[in-house]
């Protein structure tokens, strides 16, 4: 859980831009208790709206089973009449924003209200909306690239209209987007806190042995380190 806490947020990429060319995670690990527990929490936190309230879910704790939702008035939805088409001829093939109005624009069907951090949100260099959109969109045709094999038939399967769960499927994207870009400044404040106390160092934890059973035999036989590296203290 710390290490979502610790780096699932801009702040993280922010804070080690120049040490994340070299391969490899690298999480600083708090010596603090209290703040270990408040890293922890938010870290459930994160794992439930990254697992669209599949895991984690506690109502005391603020992570009621079932997709998470934003607060009413910030909630997005599909305003009246224009609903995405659900016939083959109104199959959406273009994705656009309309940042006047904070409007998702699915082919000729719009969702409201859309912040533009919640557009422009990216995961690994990739904007998540267009990307989840490329996957269910009328034409998926991709160019292959370099001498990669061409794609499976079995990709030519596909619906020929929008069913109404690829909206739903949107809409729970879209809240968990927004509360995601809601948690940033809490988890920015937590690594400057993180990094502002006493750490734990990765070579005294080796040096008692800490590590000794973070390789599986896979690993082992290939001489590749497993555990070890997710504790790396970045300077």
């Amino acid at each position: 859980m710390g290490i979502s806490a610790a780096a699932a947020h801009p702040a993280y990429i922010v804070r080690f831009r120049k040490d994340l060319p070299t391969p490899g995670l690298r999480i600083p690990l708090t010596a603090d208790a209290a703040i270990f527990h408040d890293a922890a929490e938010l870290g459930r936190r994160v794992v439930w709206l990254h697992s669209f309230g599949e895991r984690f879910a506690g109502t005391p704790n603020g992570r009621p089973s079932g997709p998470p939702r934003l607060p009413a008035g910030r909630r997005p939805l599909v305003p009246k009449g224009h609903a995405i088409p659900s016939d083959s001829a109104g199959m959406p093939d273009v994705m656009a924003y309309d940042a006047s109005a904070q409007g998702l624009i699915v082919g000729s069907g719009c969702i409201e209200p859309v912040p533009p951090a919640v557009w422009h949100y990216e995961v690994s260099g990739k904007q998540v909306l267009t990307q989840w959109f490329s996957y269910r969109r009328k034409t998926r045709d991709r160019p292959i690239i370099g001498d990669r094999r061409p794609p499976s038939p079995l990709g030519d399967i596909q619906p020929d209209a929008w069913p109404a769960e690829y909206t739903t499927e949107l809409l729970n994207l879209l809240n968990v987007l927004g509360l995601l870009i809601d948690l940033e400044p809490a988890a920015a404040a937590l690594l400057d806190r993180i990094c502002a106390g006493a750490l734990l160092d990765a070579t005294e934890m080796r040096k008692k042995g800490l590590f000794a059973d973070a390789l599986t035999p896979r690993h082992k036989a290939a001489g590749q380190p497993q555990g070890p590296d997710l504790f790396t203290h970045l300077d």
